[in-house]
């Protein structure tokens, strides 16, 4: 699995193909799963298990690379800086209530919408587009839906992408290879949530939760999408990956906790062997 793969003109190609086949419930077979690990330094994959190559939402898991931008722009400066009070424009949740100013590493750790909505307006569509672009995320489709690409296109809308293109993405974060400031890459891993992974394994990572859509392009909450991305270290090795399902039922919790808890609870055995 090689960075070059995941290059701006695939991405370009991506747009186009993604902009044509809306995000429904469609083949492969409900329900769907992949763990997918690669070397993060190589890029040479590990372990593939399940269907791999099938784009979807990234929902939050899209904060990853939002935080990135934010950096690099200098929009955002600091784990703790800037400090923004919420946006009431964009009709922040219940939950998103009890936390009325944040700052970039509580945004990421509770993973907070309205958040990633005023940076990417403060960004603007042209500056946010060449990031996607220059990152290769994905199909590269931020036409979103009734104008709203620029806030939710990664929301059950327009943007996906593949577990083995998290990978991709993710090992060229890790390695210098996206188009931005080495000081962007090391701010956005201070403020990616940390945990512990079984057999002694310490894992960074970002959930994501949400839906396919149905035939008639509505939100099917019994279709759920999760996602954990991110990468991994023990005794000076490091792996990125990428755990992602899709249900045929409603869970009893979000998606994006299921797949952290899968990994998590996996990535010792996962790599026993691989070492």
């Amino acid at each position: 699995m090689k960075a070059g793969f995941y290059g701006t003109a695939l991405a370009a190609a991506f747009m186009v193909i993604g902009a044509l086949s809306p995000l429904r419930a469609q083949s492969p077979a409900l329900p769907w799963s992949c763990t997918i690990m690669a070397d993060a330094q190589s890029g040479d994959e590990i372990l593939r298990q399940g269907v791999c190559d099938q784009p979807v939402t990234p929902m939050s898991s899209f904060k990853l690379p939002l935080a990135v931008m934010g950096f690099d722009s200098g929009i955002l400066t600091g784990p703790h800086d800037p400090v923004w009070p919420i946006n009431e424009a964009f009709n922040p949740s219940q939950r998103e209530r009890a936390f009325p100013r944040v700052d970039p590493e509580m945004w990421e750790r509770e993973s907070l919408l309205w958040f990633s909505q005023e940076l990417t307006t403060r960004m603007g569509m042209a500056r946010f587009a060449g990031y996607v672009q220059g990152f290769g995320y994905g199909n590269g489709d931020l036409s979103g839906r009734q104008g709203d690409g620029l806030t939710r296109s990664w929301l059950s809308s327009s943007l996906r992408i593949s577990p083995e293109g998290q990978v991709g993405f993710l090992h060229r974060f890790l390695t210098g290879d996206l188009p931005v400031t080495p000081a962007a890459i090391a701010l956005t891993r201070q403020i990616i949530p940390q945990f512990d992974g079984s057999d002694g394994w310490q894992v960074q990572g970002k959930t994501g939760s949400g839906w396919l859509r149905d035939g008639s392009d509505r939100i099917d909450r019994s279709k759920p999408v999760g996602w954990f991305v991110g990468w991994a270290e023990k005794d000076g090795r490091q792996v990125v990956f990428a755990e992602m399902l899709v249900a045929a039922e409603r869970l009893d919790r979000p998606g994006g906790f299921v797949a952290r808890d899968r990994m998590l609870a996996r990535i010792g055995d996962l790599m026993a062997g691989r070492e």
